[in-house]
């Protein structure tokens, strides 16, 4: 084998990808829209978790067939690629760039919300400002991803899940009032329409779930491997955000009650546990998403470095290292400059926005098993019938309904984006006389784990 390029070792199983994915999952990402989400569904927010769950769950099939045909570090984005061709692989990729870009955002927001929750003397912008600043400086000067720091983070959130569902039982145990356990699935506020609205804003608890395939090509056996984690993740981190949500429901039942919507989880600790497990859930949460802020930042920038490096976004912005750190200096200052937006954005609609992308990549996943399988090979006859035409297309037609079920304004912000996308695909390919550039999303996510 030649050294110039060397292939990357096979030394995971399948214990490591399960892992690796529920941490990318985030289990505590529950309440990043439990107040939101309540809201929207009138308390019916495990019910909006079971429909994602199963849209999700048929997504992750098609994601299985197209790991087993493509066996490489992939995304939904270079499935589109082979299944489409590089136009529409653009396009869906832009979308993606949408997910990266409000991932970092929507952490900040986050950070700032529950810190000034807790120390309210804090303004929460200056958190905001303050956090963005240090990330950004951080990404400039260069920053070590340490190995295993995702299973230390898995850890310490199993960690409270475990010590919040014993107090939370604790508490209900001790109150005299009686317990509808169905109560978070049904009750006299129950509106479908509603629900699917929430269900479709759940879409950001799933992101990431597609991260398995990464492995790919680090992977014992992949095409079997990968596969089996991506159905275990997915299956398994649904059924963590059912139960957390069916949980916190029983504890603090009344979603009109709470103090604040973006912060409504803190209430329900308090309920649950008092002010030690208020100090503890927002220990976790804030450092969870500093952590998430500081990552989903790093891998922005070097998206950004390695599109600009080919020929998919300016290269005089998105190209340039800095000449004495050798960081995307100039790429790392742009998602700065964005993250910024997070003073202003309201958490609902920057939720809305990562699940706007995500519906559309995962749409064309389903589109992909389609076109790879059952059109181009010919494979749609018996039980291939069954796995590459009936269930991609309701899959299809799931992340659909969710999708035009999103807030109109995130629908129309997230279109605005795919507008300039396609005024953008026009600009590069000169009115599509020449293919789009080959956006290589995977290698840059790969840099920053190995980093």
């Amino acid at each position: 084998m030649s050294t110039e390029n060397p292939a990357l070792k096979r030394t995971l199983g399948l214990p490591y990808a399960v892992l690796f994915g529920l941490a990318y999952m985030v289990p505590l990402t529950v309440f990043t829209t439990y107040g939101i989400v309540s809201t929207i569904t009138s308390g019916h927010l495990a019910l909006a978790y079971v429909i994602t769950l199963t849209a999700m769950l048929v997504t992750a099939l098609s994601y299985t067939r197209m790991v087993r045909a493509l066996p490489v570090a992939g995304s939904a984005y270079t499935y589109t690629q082979h299944a489409f061709g590089p136009n529409l692989g653009f396009l869906v990729g832009w979308s993606l760039l949408l997910d990266y870009l409000f991932l970092p955002m929507i952490n900040f927001m986050i950070i700032g919300l529950y810190l000034h929750a807790a120390v309210p003397a804090l303004p929460a912008w200056l958190i905001i400002l303050v956090t963005i600043v240090i990330v950004t400086a951080m990404n400039v000067l260069g920053i070590k991803v340490a190995a295993g720091f995702n299973s230390m983070l898995v850890g310490i959130q199993v960690i409270f899940i475990v010590v919040f569902v014993i107090m939370s039982i604790v508490t209900l145990t001790a109150q005299d009032a009686p317990i509808d356990p169905l109560a978070p699935f049904a009750n006299e506020e129950f509106q479908f329409a509603a629900l699917i609205a929430g269900a479709a804003v759940l879409c950001l608890s799933f992101l990431g779930f597609d991260a398995v395939s990464t492995l790919s090509e680090e992977t014992r056996d992949p095409t079997r491997t990968i596969p089996r984690a991506i159905l275990i993740c997915t299956f398994s981190a649904g059924l963590i955000f059912i139960f957390l949500s069916w949980m916190g429901h029983l504890v603090f039942p009344d979603w009109t009650a709470y103090s604040s919507v973006d912060t409504a989880s803190t209430d329900v600790m308090a309920r649950a546990g008092g002010a030690f497990l208020v100090a503890f859930f927002t220990a976790a949460f804030i450092s969870g998403g500093a952590a998430s802020a500081t990552a989903s930042h790093v891998s922005v920038t070097r998206i950004l470095y390695t599109m600009g490096r080919d020929g998919a976004m300016p290269g005089r912005i998105f190209a340039v290292l800095h000449p004495r750190f050798r960081t995307p200096y100039l790429a790392a200052l742009v998602v700065g400059a964005v993250s910024l937006l997070a003073l202003v954005f309201p958490l609902e609609l920057a939720a809305a926005m990562i699940s706007f992308g995500a519906l559309i990549a995962f749409t064309f996943v389903n589109l992909s098993v389609i076109k790879y399988h059952a059109v181009d090979r010919g494979r749609r006859h018996g039980g291939d019938l069954i796995r590459h035409v009936v269930l991609p297309i309701i899959g299809v037609g799931l992340c659909l309904w969710l999708w035009t079920s999103l807030a109109p304004d995130a629908f129309m912000v997230g279109l605005g984006w795919v507008g300039v996308g396609v005024i953008w695909l026009l600009v590069i390919t000169r009115g599509l006389r020449r293919p789009a550039p080959t956006m290589d999303l995977q290698e840059a996510e790969d840099s920053v784990v190995r980093s």
